[in-house]
């Protein structure tokens, strides 16, 4: 390697370092960022950890009626995502059924999309309606969900083939 060559190595190692630590930075100081960069799945998944629906048990919303944390004993990949279960009751249920148990619209925000935005729910925030999980992003989605869901479902549906297919797919 010529001198030249490996003096332009090591400007590109420095600018490479720096970008990530810029990245790390807003990162951590611009939450919303995170957002923008988690919806870019047809489920939304942690990108760091793989997680779908933050590792949150699925299945649980249904049986328990509370959103529970899954157990790294009870994962199962879907749709390019890990999901956590409770326990291999939940994971057997939601292998069988996924289309049943995985939240709809992939876990984006209802409202946001019916606005033709994918904006990740979060697991703590939902709701079932005709035995359907949604993920809303804020509790004032949820509450405008509850209050008109037929509205705002016959809204997002209209809307998300098109904006599913802007997303990529794992």
């Amino acid at each position: 390697m010529t001198a030249q060559r490996q003096e332009n190595k090591g400007e590109r190692l420095k600018i490479a370092s720096l970008a990530a630590i810029a990245g790390l930075f807003f990162g951590l100081a611009c939450p919303a960022l995170k957002a923008v960069a988690a919806s870019t799945e047809r489920v939304v998944v942690n990108r760091n950890t793989g997680l779908a629906i933050d590792g949150f048990d699925p299945v649980a919303y249904f049986t328990d009626k509370e959103a529970l944390p899954g157990q790294a004993d009870f994962e199962a990949s879907d749709q390019g995502a890990i999901w956590r279960f409770r326990n291999a009751g939940n994971r057997a249920a939601f292998l069988d059924h996924p289309d049943i148990y995985g939240p709809r619209f992939g876990g984006y925000d209802p409202t946001d999309v019916a606005r033709g935005k994918p904006v990740p729910g979060r697991a703590q925030i939902w709701l079932i309606r005709n035995e359907r999980l949604y993920l809303f992003n804020r509790e004032e989605s949820r509450d405008a969900f509850a209050a008109a869901s037929d509205r705002i479902l016959d809204e997002a549906n209209a809307k998300w083939s098109s904006l599913s297919a802007t997303l990529s797919s794992y």
